[in-house]
């Protein structure tokens, strides 16, 4: 059996930069949900892009949201998990959005369009690893 090893917030950004699908968590009136989002990190936060009618769209601008990524290796029984977490806030159009658009633009996997960009600047960001590296 393995030791769990908390990992340094500084190796949590790594992995978390190095990733680009995660799920986002967030409380909503019927309960707690999670899907699954592509994101970027800019400039210190989780950015994603969504519907605007979608309940990512409805509620992650305007609660507390998670982003969780990870990466398992069943076969050696090791992998690693890293949790962000802070407040979710819509990006308005503008010179934010156009800069992140420009650098950083999170480019969705799932078909049609997605244009409300949501920011999760975290204030706090965790992680674990278990097994080898």
């Amino acid at each position: 059996m393995s030791d769990v090893a908390v990992l340094s917030e500084s190796r949590c950004l790594e992995l978390l930069q190095g990733e680009e699908v995660g799920r986002v968590a967030l409380c909503t009136p019927d309960g707690p949900a999670i899907f699954p989002v592509n994101f970027t990190v800019a400039d210190g936060a989780v950015v994603f892009r969504t519907t605007a009618y979608s309940v990512l769209g409805t509620h992650a601008w305007q609660t507390r949201l998670a982003v969780e990524v990870d990466r398992i290796d069943p076969e050696r029984r090791s992998g690693w998990s890293v949790v962000a977490s802070g407040p979710g806030s819509q990006v308005r159009p503008g010179p934010e959005l156009d800069e992140i658009v420009r650098q950083w633009n999170p480019d969705p996997w799932a078909g049609g369009t997605r244009p409300l960009y949501v920011r999760m600047r975290w204030d706090t960001l965790s992680g674990r690893q278990i097994g080898p590296a």
